[in-house]
Parts: structure tokens; sequence; C-alpha cells
């Protein structure tokens, strides 16, 4: 994501916590006028939202962008499922994976690219209880091990 034209919006914190993400890919969101301007605000959540291929169309559920202040009747349901634009091949390709594998298309991020909307979307697979911890563990480690190097720094 080091293009020239890419701002971060939101990120979806919990997803690399609850899913191994083996996979990421790029999609485009069909909004209204004033969704993306509540977007550009900054006014999106993506926690406990995840993206589902339905009759070969992609669709995100559960995300939340925000009503914007000066929308007035054309603001539309904050939650509402929204399409998501993928080239075929990739849909078809996301699909088997969903199907075959039993992976999760969970949104990572919103970002905006050239003045577009996109979301980006990890193929993950459901973390067990155990591997949160173990994920858990490993940072506390490295955490502590930055902390002790920089006391030793400092003296």
């Amino acid at each position: 994501m080091g293009n020239k034209g890419t701002k971060v919006i939101a990120k979806n914190k919990k997803a690399y916590h609850d899913y191994h993400i083996e996979e990421t890919f790029e999609a485009g969101i069909v909004l209204t006028g004033t969704e993306i301007k509540s977007i550009r605000q900054g006014r999106v959540n993506l926690k406990d939202s995840y993206a589902r291929i339905d009759q070969g169309e992609l669709f995100i559920i559960g995300m939340h962008i925000s009503p914007f202040e000066q929308g007035n009747r054309f603001n539309v349901d904050p939650t509402r499922t929204r399409k998501l634009l993928m080239h075929r091949k990739e849909i078809d390709k996301l699909l088997g994976q969903t199907k075959i594998k039993g992976l999760t298309l969970i949104p990572l991020d919103i970002h905006l690219r050239n003045g577009f909307a996109k979301v980006q979307l990890g193929l993950g697979r459901g973390k067990k209880l155990y591997d949160k911890r173990a994920t858990e563990a490993k940072r506390d480690a490295e955490r502590m091990i930055r902390r002790k190097l920089k006391e030793q720094n400092f003296r």
C-alpha cells in the first residue's frame, strides 16, 4: 500500500487478532454521495464486519458508516449491505477458497486511493483460543525485550 495516492482511513484491529490472514485483496465499494463524505471524515467502523459472495457478487456486511451531518434525507442506513467491486476471476478464486478451504473474508482496512474508497480484504482462517494466547504471549515477550534493550541503551 505504499502507492502515492493512498490514505488509510480505518483499520480492523481485531482481524489480525482473531484470524490467520493468508492472502489479501483490494476491492472497490459501491457507495452513495453522503457515505463517501463520511468516509473522508474517517467516520467508518469495520468491527464485526465481514464479506460474503452471493450469486457471484461480493458484498460487505456489518460495516458501519456514520450518517453525514449535512446529509439529511440523503443519508442511508449506516450498516446496510454494500456491494464490493472486483474482477470476475478474483471473485471466482475467492469463492473457491471460501467454499473448499473454509476460509473467511474479513475487511482489514478502508483506504482512499486516488479519491476512490477501497477496502482491503483478507482471506483468513479463524484462530483458536490457544492461538490467540500464543500470539499475545509472543507480543508480550517482544515488548519486554524491546524495553530491556531500551533500558540498556540509556545507561
